[in-house]
Parts: structure tokens; C-alpha cells; sequence
């Protein structure tokens, strides 16, 4: 791609998304709501940090601004990773039907296609855990971004699962694609009820 999709505004990447382009699509959407929810983590670290009423914590505030800039940088080369990875796809489902090498050619991009979206699951584990730490040491008037954070790290996860499992269902017996589904399997199993958890807490606190 000539331009990356991460340099366009906010209109002008949802005005792709909502066209007939190819791309961006679910996945860059997931890449994105990652993006954000990292993002928010980083918000509640950066107007925490220098407090004193949280000068104890300040350790756990310097790592959780480390981590989360590196997230979000990461998070948002996937969107464009996601985006080149979809095109050798999409072509190699046009591939003539008789042509000995084409499930290969299928099996081989769909397994590529999968890389970011499973790229995105993993980072969102390692942001809810930050989300998590900020909950706890976090300046309280930032309860609701925290809250954020977490509801937008909840869909993240669930998308970017979404764009690996749309493309391991076709490749049946495969054992990479097997090992991909057992690793959404175990991070979805332990972290989306976490990130519900760390949502509906936020919740609670705001409507007490």
C-alpha cells in the first residue's frame, strides 16, 4: 500500500472502513480499539504520575508509561500489517480451482493473514494486565478512562480473535491453525473475563 492507513485522520479511516475497499476491515478496526485502550491505560499513568498522594507508586506508574507507549506503537503497525497480509488472500482465493498448488497458496496466506490479528490478542493481554495495575494505583478521577480502557480491551480481543478463527476454520486438520485456536482458547478463557471484570468494577465504583 502506497499510504498507511495509520497516517489517515480519524474521518478519513473510518470513511474507508465504511466503503468497498478491501481495506482496512475487522481487523485493522481491531488493531485500532487496541490502540485506544492502551492509550487510555497510558492517560490514567500520565495524570497519576507526580502525584503525591500516589508518590508511592510511582514505580509501578514509570513501567506501566513504558510499556503502554510501546503497546500502542505496536498496536498500530498491525493495522497496516493486517491490511498488506489480507491482499495475498484475497488473491489467492481467485486462484483457477484446478491448479495443483492453489490450497497450498490458500493455506499458506491464510496462515500469514492470521499472524496479525493473533499479534493484536497477544498485546491486549499484556495491556489488560497494565489496566489492571492502574486500577489499583491509579488516580481515581481516571476510574471511568481505566473503565474505558478495559471495555475497549474486552472488544479488541474479541475482534482480533474474530480475524484469526475466520481464516483457521478453513484449514482443517492443520496443525498450525489447531495451535493458533488452542492459544485464543487459553488468553480468551482467562483474560476476557478479566477485562469484563475490570469493566463492571469501574461500573460498580461510578453508580455506588
Amino acid at each position: 500500500m502506497d499510504t498507511k492507513l495509520i497516517h489517515e485522520s480519524c474521518c478519513d479511516f473510518t470513511e474507508l472502513l465504511s466503503s468497498s475497499a478491501a481495506v482496512p476491515g475487522g481487523g485493522g478496526a481491531a488493531a485500532l480499539i487496541g490502540a485506544i485502550s492502551v492509550s487510555l491505560c497510558s492517560m490514567s499513568a500520565n495524570l497519576t504520575k507526580g502525584k503525591k498522594k500516589y508518590a508511592e507508586f510511582e514505580a509501578v506508574i514509570e513501567n506501566c508509561l513504558n510499556k503502554t507507549e510501546e503497546l500502542r506503537k505496536a498496536f498500530l503497525s498491525l493495522v497496516d500489517e493486517d491490511a498488506e497480509a489480507f491482499l495475498p488472500l484475497s488473491k489467492a482465493y481467485s486462484i483457477e480451482k484446478d491448479r495443483p498448488d492453489r490450497e497450498e497458496i490458500i493455506k499458506r496466506e491464510s496462515l500469514n493473514a492470521c499472524a496479525a490479528p493473533m499479534n493484536m490478542l497477544r498485546l491486549c493481554r499484556q495491556s489488560l494486565e497494565l489496566l489492571e495495575d492502574m486500577y489499583k494505583v491509579g488516580n481515581q478521577l481516571l476510574l471511568s478512562d481505566v473503565g474505558c480502557g478495559a471495555a475497549a480491551c474486552e472488544a479488541a480481543m474479541k475482534s482480533a480473535a474474530m480475524n484469526v478463527l475466520v481464516n483457521t476454520k478453513s484449514l482443517k486438520g492443520c496443525p498450525e491453525a489447531e495451535m493458533l485456536n488452542a492459544e485464543i482458547n487459553e488468553i480468551l478463557g482467562e483474560y476476557l473475563p478479566r477485562a469484563k471484570a475490570l469493566a463492571d468494577a469501574v461500573m460498580d465504583k461510578l453508580v455506588e
